[in-house]
Protein backbone atom coordinates (compact mmCIF):
# COMPACT_ATOMS: atom_id res chain seq x y z
CA UNK A 1 0.00 0.00 0.00
CA UNK A 2 1.36 3.41 -0.94
CA UNK A 3 2.27 5.65 1.90
CA UNK A 4 -0.15 8.53 2.40
CA UNK A 5 1.40 11.94 1.98
CA UNK A 6 0.91 14.57 4.66
CA UNK A 7 0.26 18.26 4.25
CA UNK A 8 -0.26 21.10 6.72
CA UNK A 9 -3.59 22.89 6.45
CA UNK A 10 -4.38 26.30 7.95
CA UNK A 11 -7.42 26.03 10.22
CA UNK A 12 -8.25 29.68 9.63
CA UNK A 13 -8.27 30.03 5.84
CA UNK A 14 -7.83 26.45 4.54
CA UNK A 15 -4.54 27.10 2.72
CA UNK A 16 -2.35 23.99 2.23
CA UNK A 17 1.40 24.05 2.99
CA UNK A 18 3.97 21.33 2.23
CA UNK A 19 5.67 21.76 5.61
CA UNK A 20 4.87 23.16 9.01
CA UNK A 21 5.39 26.83 9.73
CA UNK A 22 4.50 29.00 12.67
CA UNK A 23 2.66 31.49 10.47
CA UNK A 24 0.30 30.90 7.55
CA UNK A 25 1.59 32.67 4.43
CA UNK A 26 -1.93 33.06 3.02
CA UNK A 27 -3.83 34.74 5.90
CA UNK A 28 -1.04 35.71 8.29
CA UNK A 29 -2.46 33.85 11.31
CA UNK A 30 -0.08 32.23 13.79
CA UNK A 31 -0.11 28.61 15.03
CA UNK A 32 -2.99 27.52 12.78
CA UNK A 33 -1.24 24.84 10.65
CA UNK A 34 -2.34 21.27 11.43
CA UNK A 35 -0.95 18.11 9.86
CA UNK A 36 -3.42 16.19 7.68
CA UNK A 37 -3.21 13.34 5.19
CA UNK A 38 -3.52 14.18 1.52
CA UNK A 39 -4.57 10.72 0.32
CA UNK A 40 -8.20 11.79 0.07
CA UNK A 41 -9.69 13.63 -2.85
CA UNK A 42 -10.62 17.31 -2.59
CA UNK A 43 -13.50 17.47 -0.20
CA UNK A 44 -12.04 14.76 2.02
CA UNK A 45 -13.71 11.66 0.56
CA UNK A 46 -11.84 8.86 -1.16
CA UNK A 47 -11.54 9.41 -4.90
CA UNK A 48 -13.45 6.84 -6.94
CA UNK A 49 -11.51 4.75 -9.40
CA UNK A 50 -12.01 5.77 -12.99
CA UNK A 51 -12.64 2.16 -14.04
CA UNK A 52 -15.72 1.95 -11.81
CA UNK A 53 -17.43 4.80 -13.64
CA UNK A 54 -18.98 4.81 -17.06
CA UNK A 55 -17.85 7.59 -19.31
CA UNK A 56 -20.56 10.16 -19.97
CA UNK A 57 -21.00 13.71 -21.12
CA UNK A 58 -22.63 16.79 -19.75
CA UNK A 59 -26.04 17.88 -21.00
CA UNK A 60 -26.46 21.39 -22.36
CA UNK A 61 -29.46 23.65 -22.62
CA UNK A 62 -30.11 27.14 -23.96
CA UNK A 63 -30.52 30.48 -22.23
CA UNK A 64 -34.11 30.91 -23.45
CA UNK A 65 -35.27 27.58 -22.06
CA UNK A 66 -38.13 27.99 -19.57
CA UNK A 67 -37.71 26.16 -16.28
CA UNK A 68 -40.38 26.01 -13.59
CA UNK A 69 -39.56 28.02 -10.47
CA UNK A 70 -38.81 25.86 -7.42
CA UNK A 71 -41.75 25.25 -5.12
CA UNK A 72 -41.07 26.84 -1.76
CA UNK A 73 -42.11 25.71 1.70
CA UNK A 74 -43.61 28.72 3.49
CA UNK A 75 -42.54 28.89 7.11
CA UNK A 76 -45.41 31.16 8.10
CA UNK A 77 -43.20 33.76 9.82
CA UNK A 78 -43.01 36.91 7.71
CA UNK A 79 -39.52 37.85 8.90
CA UNK A 80 -38.10 34.43 7.98
CA UNK A 81 -39.93 34.12 4.67
CA UNK A 82 -38.65 37.60 3.74
CA UNK A 83 -35.00 36.65 4.32
CA UNK A 84 -35.31 33.29 2.55
CA UNK A 85 -36.85 35.07 -0.44
CA UNK A 86 -40.36 33.66 -0.10
CA UNK A 87 -39.87 30.42 1.80
CA UNK A 88 -37.48 27.47 2.07
CA UNK A 89 -36.47 25.94 -1.28
CA UNK A 90 -36.30 22.13 -1.61
CA UNK A 91 -32.93 20.64 -2.66
CA UNK A 92 -31.14 23.64 -1.15
CA UNK A 93 -28.37 24.00 1.43
CA UNK A 94 -28.26 26.92 3.86
CA UNK A 95 -25.44 27.88 6.22
CA UNK A 96 -26.29 29.94 9.33
CA UNK A 97 -23.54 31.44 11.48
CA UNK A 98 -23.65 33.43 14.69
CA UNK A 99 -22.00 34.02 18.03
CA UNK A 100 -22.37 31.35 20.74
CA UNK A 101 -25.58 31.77 22.70
CA UNK A 102 -27.11 34.26 20.26
CA UNK A 103 -30.15 32.03 19.63
CA UNK A 104 -29.36 29.95 16.52
CA UNK A 105 -30.55 26.67 18.01
CA UNK A 106 -33.65 28.33 19.45
CA UNK A 107 -34.61 29.85 16.12
CA UNK A 108 -34.03 26.67 14.12
CA UNK A 109 -35.93 24.52 16.59
CA UNK A 110 -38.88 26.88 16.23
CA UNK A 111 -38.59 26.73 12.43
CA UNK A 112 -38.39 22.92 12.42
CA UNK A 113 -41.41 22.67 14.71
CA UNK A 114 -43.49 25.04 12.56
CA UNK A 115 -42.63 23.19 9.33
CA UNK A 116 -43.41 19.86 11.00
CA UNK A 117 -46.84 21.18 12.01
CA UNK A 118 -47.33 22.25 8.38
CA UNK A 119 -46.99 18.63 7.30
CA UNK A 120 -43.31 18.40 6.31
CA UNK A 121 -41.15 15.50 7.46
CA UNK A 122 -38.57 17.25 9.67
CA UNK A 123 -35.32 16.03 11.24
CA UNK A 124 -33.17 17.87 13.79
CA UNK A 125 -29.64 16.48 14.29
CA UNK A 126 -27.57 17.93 17.14
CA UNK A 127 -23.92 17.19 17.75
CA UNK A 128 -23.50 19.64 20.61
CA UNK A 129 -26.36 18.94 23.03
CA UNK A 130 -27.97 15.92 24.59
CA UNK A 131 -31.50 14.96 23.66
CA UNK A 132 -32.76 15.92 27.13
CA UNK A 133 -31.46 19.47 26.69
CA UNK A 134 -33.22 19.91 23.35
CA UNK A 135 -36.43 18.39 24.69
CA UNK A 136 -36.34 20.74 27.67
CA UNK A 137 -35.89 23.71 25.30
CA UNK A 138 -38.80 22.47 23.20
CA UNK A 139 -41.03 22.41 26.28
CA UNK A 140 -39.95 25.94 27.18
CA UNK A 141 -40.72 27.11 23.64
CA UNK A 142 -44.05 25.24 23.75
CA UNK A 143 -43.24 23.20 20.62
CA UNK A 144 -42.69 19.80 22.24
CA UNK A 145 -45.84 18.39 20.61
CA UNK A 146 -44.56 19.07 17.09
CA UNK A 147 -43.66 15.85 15.15
CA UNK A 148 -39.93 16.62 14.82
CA UNK A 149 -37.57 13.64 14.68
CA UNK A 150 -34.58 14.29 16.95
CA UNK A 151 -31.13 12.71 16.84
CA UNK A 152 -27.91 13.43 18.73
CA UNK A 153 -25.00 12.11 16.67
CA UNK A 154 -21.66 13.32 15.29
CA UNK A 155 -20.64 10.37 13.10
CA UNK A 156 -21.37 11.42 9.52
CA UNK A 157 -21.76 7.81 8.35
CA UNK A 158 -24.53 7.16 10.92
CA UNK A 159 -26.20 10.49 10.19
CA UNK A 160 -26.24 9.84 6.44
CA UNK A 161 -27.65 6.34 6.97
CA UNK A 162 -30.45 7.72 9.15
CA UNK A 163 -31.27 10.50 6.68
CA UNK A 164 -31.44 8.12 3.72
CA UNK A 165 -33.76 5.87 5.71
CA UNK A 166 -36.05 8.67 6.93
CA UNK A 167 -36.05 10.64 3.63
CA UNK A 168 -37.11 13.91 5.32
CA UNK A 169 -38.20 17.17 3.67
CA UNK A 170 -36.32 19.48 6.06
CA UNK A 171 -33.08 18.82 7.98
CA UNK A 172 -31.15 20.86 10.54
CA UNK A 173 -27.52 19.95 11.36
CA UNK A 174 -26.36 21.68 14.55
CA UNK A 175 -23.48 22.16 13.96
CA UNK A 176 -21.30 21.29 10.97
CA UNK A 177 -18.12 21.70 13.09
CA UNK A 178 -19.14 18.75 15.29
CA UNK A 179 -19.61 16.31 12.39
CA UNK A 180 -16.73 13.96 11.51
CA UNK A 181 -16.09 11.40 8.79
CA UNK A 182 -14.12 8.22 9.46
CA UNK A 183 -12.63 8.44 5.96
CA UNK A 184 -10.34 11.20 7.26
CA UNK A 185 -7.74 11.08 10.01
CA UNK A 186 -8.22 14.77 10.84
CA UNK A 187 -9.89 15.77 14.09
CA UNK A 188 -13.53 16.94 14.17
CA UNK A 189 -13.81 20.67 13.49
CA UNK A 190 -10.68 20.78 11.33
CA UNK A 191 -10.76 22.30 7.87
CA UNK A 192 -10.70 18.93 6.11
CA UNK A 193 -13.52 17.48 8.23
CA UNK A 194 -15.75 20.55 7.90
CA UNK A 195 -15.23 20.66 4.14
CA UNK A 196 -15.81 16.93 3.66
CA UNK A 197 -18.93 16.75 5.85
CA UNK A 198 -20.45 19.86 4.29
CA UNK A 199 -19.84 18.51 0.80
CA UNK A 200 -21.36 15.11 1.56
CA UNK A 201 -24.47 16.59 3.23
CA UNK A 202 -24.97 19.16 0.46
CA UNK A 203 -24.64 16.47 -2.23
CA UNK A 204 -27.27 14.37 -0.44
CA UNK A 205 -29.65 17.35 -0.16
CA UNK A 206 -29.39 18.05 -3.89
CA UNK A 207 -30.16 14.42 -4.78
CA UNK A 208 -32.90 13.77 -2.23
CA UNK A 209 -34.82 17.04 -2.60
CA UNK A 210 -34.56 17.92 1.09
CA UNK A 211 -33.97 21.43 2.38
CA UNK A 212 -30.79 21.38 4.50
CA UNK A 213 -29.70 23.94 7.10
CA UNK A 214 -26.18 23.78 8.54
CA UNK A 215 -25.25 25.71 11.68
CA UNK A 216 -21.71 27.10 11.68
CA UNK A 217 -19.54 28.51 14.42
CA UNK A 218 -18.00 31.95 13.96
CA UNK A 219 -14.52 33.27 14.69
CA UNK A 220 -13.72 36.20 16.98
CA UNK A 221 -13.89 38.46 13.92
CA UNK A 222 -17.51 37.36 13.36
CA UNK A 223 -16.87 35.25 10.24
CA UNK A 224 -18.01 31.64 9.89
CA UNK A 225 -15.17 29.42 11.07
CA UNK A 226 -13.46 27.09 8.63
CA UNK A 227 -12.56 27.53 4.98
CA UNK A 228 -14.56 29.95 2.85
CA UNK A 229 -15.06 27.11 0.41
CA UNK A 230 -17.92 25.89 2.64
CA UNK A 231 -19.78 29.13 1.93
CA UNK A 232 -19.33 28.49 -1.79
CA UNK A 233 -20.75 24.95 -1.49
CA UNK A 234 -24.10 26.06 -0.10
CA UNK A 235 -26.86 28.05 -1.79
CA UNK A 236 -27.56 30.48 1.03
CA UNK A 237 -25.48 32.02 3.82
CA UNK A 238 -27.14 33.81 6.75
CA UNK A 239 -25.63 35.53 9.76
CA UNK A 240 -27.56 35.70 13.02
CA UNK A 241 -26.53 38.92 14.74
CA UNK A 242 -27.31 40.76 17.93
CA UNK A 243 -26.01 41.82 21.31
CA UNK A 244 -26.69 39.69 24.36
CA UNK A 245 -27.57 42.81 26.32
CA UNK A 246 -30.35 43.72 23.87
CA UNK A 247 -33.57 41.89 23.14
CA UNK A 248 -33.45 42.08 19.35
CA UNK A 249 -31.76 39.72 16.90
CA UNK A 250 -31.12 40.21 13.17
CA UNK A 251 -31.00 37.42 10.59
CA UNK A 252 -29.01 38.87 7.69
CA UNK A 253 -28.62 37.28 4.24
CA UNK A 254 -25.14 37.67 2.71
CA UNK A 255 -25.61 35.08 -0.05
CA UNK A 256 -28.84 33.79 -1.53
CA UNK A 257 -29.19 32.02 -4.87
CA UNK A 258 -32.97 32.04 -4.56
CA UNK A 259 -33.65 35.56 -3.34
CA UNK A 260 -32.22 38.98 -2.44
CA UNK A 261 -28.87 39.16 -0.66
CA UNK A 262 -29.50 42.32 1.35
CA UNK A 263 -32.66 41.45 3.26
CA UNK A 264 -32.84 41.15 7.04
CA UNK A 265 -35.32 39.67 9.48
CA UNK A 266 -35.65 41.30 12.90
CA UNK A 267 -36.70 39.29 15.93
CA UNK A 268 -37.24 39.96 19.62
CA UNK A 269 -35.99 37.53 22.26
CA UNK A 270 -38.74 36.65 24.72
CA UNK A 271 -39.30 34.16 27.49
CA UNK A 272 -40.77 31.72 25.00
CA UNK A 273 -38.19 32.12 22.24
CA UNK A 274 -37.84 34.45 19.28
CA UNK A 275 -40.78 36.39 17.89
CA UNK A 276 -40.91 38.67 14.83
CA UNK A 277 -40.52 42.35 15.65
CA UNK A 278 -43.77 44.20 14.96
CA UNK A 279 -42.14 47.64 14.80
CA UNK A 280 -38.41 47.22 14.03
CA UNK A 281 -37.60 50.94 14.12
CA UNK A 282 -38.92 51.20 17.68
CA UNK A 283 -36.16 48.83 18.83
CA UNK A 284 -33.44 51.29 17.80
CA UNK A 285 -35.07 54.59 18.83
CA UNK A 286 -35.00 56.11 22.28
CA UNK A 287 -38.29 56.85 24.03
CA UNK A 288 -36.78 59.68 26.03
CA UNK A 289 -37.44 63.30 25.17
CA UNK A 290 -33.97 64.57 24.41
CA UNK A 291 -33.37 68.12 25.64
CA UNK A 292 -29.60 68.17 25.14
CA UNK A 293 -27.43 67.76 22.08
CA UNK A 294 -25.65 64.72 20.78
CA UNK A 295 -28.42 62.72 19.10
CA UNK A 296 -29.62 62.31 15.54
CA UNK A 297 -31.99 59.80 13.93
CA UNK A 298 -30.68 57.99 10.88
CA UNK A 299 -33.06 56.65 8.21
CA UNK A 300 -31.33 53.46 7.05
CA UNK A 301 -32.22 50.86 4.43
CA UNK A 302 -31.85 47.15 5.14
CA UNK A 303 -32.66 45.44 1.86
CA UNK A 304 -36.13 46.61 0.90
CA UNK A 305 -36.97 47.68 4.45
CA UNK A 306 -36.38 51.17 5.91
CA UNK A 307 -35.20 51.18 9.53
CA UNK A 308 -34.74 54.21 11.76
CA UNK A 309 -31.89 54.17 14.29
CA UNK A 310 -30.57 56.70 16.75
CA UNK A 311 -26.96 57.91 16.58
CA UNK A 312 -25.52 59.27 19.84
CA UNK A 313 -22.37 61.37 20.14
CA UNK A 314 -20.43 63.07 22.91
CA UNK A 315 -17.75 65.66 22.22
CA UNK A 316 -15.76 66.68 25.30
CA UNK A 317 -12.53 68.45 26.10
CA UNK A 318 -9.60 66.04 26.15
CA UNK A 319 -7.87 65.54 29.48
CA UNK A 320 -4.78 64.08 27.83
CA UNK A 321 -2.42 65.07 25.09
CA UNK A 322 -3.91 62.68 22.55
CA UNK A 323 -7.70 62.97 22.03
CA UNK A 324 -9.64 59.74 22.31
CA UNK A 325 -11.93 58.30 19.63
CA UNK A 326 -14.38 55.62 20.78
CA UNK A 327 -16.94 54.16 18.36
CA UNK A 328 -19.64 51.51 18.81
CA UNK A 329 -21.76 50.42 15.86
CA UNK A 330 -19.95 52.33 13.11
CA UNK A 331 -16.72 52.20 11.12
CA UNK A 332 -13.75 53.93 12.74
CA UNK A 333 -12.35 55.07 9.41
CA UNK A 334 -15.60 56.76 8.39
CA UNK A 335 -15.70 58.68 11.66
CA UNK A 336 -12.14 59.88 11.08
CA UNK A 337 -13.15 61.00 7.59
CA UNK A 338 -16.20 62.94 8.81
CA UNK A 339 -14.12 64.64 11.51
CA UNK A 340 -11.52 65.63 8.92
CA UNK A 341 -14.17 67.07 6.58
CA UNK A 342 -15.76 69.04 9.42
CA UNK A 343 -12.43 70.59 10.29
CA UNK A 344 -11.00 71.16 6.81
CA UNK A 345 -14.15 72.12 4.87
CA UNK A 346 -16.44 73.56 7.55
CA UNK A 347 -14.06 75.18 10.02
CA UNK A 348 -15.30 73.11 12.99
CA UNK A 349 -12.36 72.35 15.27
CA UNK A 350 -12.45 68.90 16.88
CA UNK A 351 -8.73 68.13 16.96
CA UNK A 352 -8.30 68.68 20.70
CA UNK A 353 -11.50 67.00 21.85
CA UNK A 354 -12.48 63.46 22.79
CA UNK A 355 -15.16 62.01 20.53
CA UNK A 356 -17.49 59.18 21.56
CA UNK A 357 -20.05 57.84 19.09
CA UNK A 358 -22.54 55.03 19.53
CA UNK A 359 -25.54 53.67 17.62
CA UNK A 360 -28.38 52.95 20.04
CA UNK A 361 -29.86 49.50 20.46
CA UNK A 362 -26.78 47.66 19.21
CA UNK A 363 -27.56 48.50 15.58
CA UNK A 364 -24.62 48.72 13.16
CA UNK A 365 -24.50 51.38 10.46
CA UNK A 366 -23.06 49.71 7.39
CA UNK A 367 -24.02 52.10 4.57
CA UNK A 368 -22.40 55.46 3.73
CA UNK A 369 -25.78 57.17 4.11
CA UNK A 370 -25.11 57.32 7.85
CA UNK A 371 -22.42 60.00 7.42
CA UNK A 372 -24.87 62.90 7.68
CA UNK A 373 -26.55 61.53 10.81
CA UNK A 374 -23.17 61.04 12.51
CA UNK A 375 -22.13 64.58 11.58
CA UNK A 376 -25.42 65.95 12.96
CA UNK A 377 -24.93 64.11 16.27
CA UNK A 378 -21.38 65.47 16.55
CA UNK A 379 -22.44 69.03 15.76
CA UNK A 380 -25.34 69.10 18.23
CA UNK A 381 -23.11 67.67 20.95
CA UNK A 382 -20.46 70.29 20.27
CA UNK A 383 -23.08 73.07 20.32
CA UNK A 384 -24.79 71.51 23.37
CA UNK A 385 -28.26 71.96 21.95
CA UNK A 386 -30.78 69.41 20.66
CA UNK A 387 -31.38 68.87 16.96
CA UNK A 388 -34.58 70.13 15.37
CA UNK A 389 -37.58 68.39 16.89
CA UNK A 390 -38.58 65.10 15.25
CA UNK A 391 -35.95 65.24 12.51
CA UNK A 392 -34.13 62.52 10.55
CA UNK A 393 -30.86 62.62 8.63
CA UNK A 394 -29.29 60.61 5.84
CA UNK A 395 -26.70 61.29 3.17
CA UNK A 396 -23.13 60.43 2.20
CA UNK A 397 -20.42 62.99 2.95
CA UNK A 398 -17.73 63.37 0.29
CA UNK A 399 -14.16 64.47 1.03
CA UNK A 400 -14.94 67.75 -0.73
CA UNK A 401 -17.68 68.44 1.80
CA UNK A 402 -20.50 67.75 -0.68
CA UNK A 403 -23.55 65.72 0.35
CA UNK A 404 -23.96 62.89 -2.14
CA UNK A 405 -27.36 61.30 -2.97
CA UNK A 406 -28.13 57.80 -1.68
CA UNK A 407 -30.44 55.07 -2.88
CA UNK A 408 -34.16 54.84 -2.09
CA UNK A 409 -34.54 58.29 -0.57
CA UNK A 410 -38.32 58.30 -1.00
CA UNK A 411 -38.73 55.05 0.95
CA UNK A 412 -36.69 56.45 3.82
CA UNK A 413 -38.82 59.59 3.89
CA UNK A 414 -42.08 57.63 3.83
CA UNK A 415 -40.96 55.61 6.85
CA UNK A 416 -39.98 58.80 8.71
CA UNK A 417 -43.38 60.34 7.98
CA UNK A 418 -45.17 57.16 9.08
CA UNK A 419 -43.40 57.29 12.45
CA UNK A 420 -44.38 60.92 13.01
CA UNK A 421 -41.18 62.79 12.14
CA UNK A 422 -41.63 66.40 11.04
CA UNK A 423 -38.43 67.29 9.16
CA UNK A 424 -35.76 65.49 7.17
CA UNK A 425 -32.26 66.69 6.25
CA UNK A 426 -31.40 64.91 3.01
CA UNK A 427 -29.17 65.25 -0.07
CA UNK A 428 -30.51 67.18 -3.00
CA UNK A 429 -32.48 65.08 -5.44
CA UNK A 430 -35.54 63.82 -3.58
CA UNK A 431 -38.54 64.08 -5.89
CA UNK A 432 -41.40 63.00 -3.62
CA UNK A 433 -43.89 65.21 -1.78
CA UNK A 434 -44.64 64.08 1.76
CA UNK A 435 -47.53 65.65 3.62
CA UNK A 436 -46.59 66.57 7.18
CA UNK A 437 -42.85 66.10 6.57
CA UNK A 438 -40.65 69.05 5.69
CA UNK A 439 -37.77 67.98 3.45
CA UNK A 440 -34.66 70.15 3.70
CA UNK A 441 -32.18 69.33 0.92
CA UNK A 442 -28.50 69.99 1.59
CA UNK A 443 -25.78 70.34 -1.02
CA UNK A 444 -22.76 70.66 1.31
CA UNK A 445 -21.92 69.71 4.87
CA UNK A 446 -21.34 73.39 5.66
CA UNK A 447 -25.09 73.91 5.10
CA UNK A 448 -25.79 71.54 7.99
CA UNK A 449 -23.24 73.37 10.15
CA UNK A 450 -25.04 76.66 9.47
CA UNK A 451 -28.39 75.15 10.46
CA UNK A 452 -27.60 73.12 13.60
CA UNK A 453 -23.87 73.51 14.27
CA UNK A 454 -22.05 75.53 16.94
CA UNK A 455 -21.94 79.29 16.72
CA UNK A 456 -18.77 80.56 15.04
CA UNK A 457 -16.06 81.72 17.39
CA UNK A 458 -15.47 85.47 17.47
Amino acid sequence: MAKANTVFTCQSCGAVHPKWSGRCDACGEWNTLVEETSSAAPGGLAAPKSSSRKAGKAEFTTLNAVEDAPTRHLIGVDELDRVFGGGVVPSSATLIGGDPGIGKSTLLLQVAARLARNGLSTVYVSGEEAAAQIQDRARRLKVSESPVELATETDLRKVMSALKSANPDFVVIDSIQTMWSDSLEAAPGSVAQVRACAQELTRWAKKSGAALILVGHVTKEGQIAGPRVVEHMVDTVFYFEGERGHQFRILRAVKNRFGPTDEIGIFEMHQYGLAPAREPSALFLSNEDETSGGTAVFAAMEGSRPVLAEVQALVAASAYGTPRRSIVGWDTNRLAMVLAVLEARCGVSLAGRDVYLSVAGGYRMAEPAGDLAAAAALLTSLADRPPPEKSVFFGEVALSGAIRPVARMDQRLKEARRLGFKSAFVPEGSTGSFEGLTVKPLSRLSDLVDLIGPDPEP
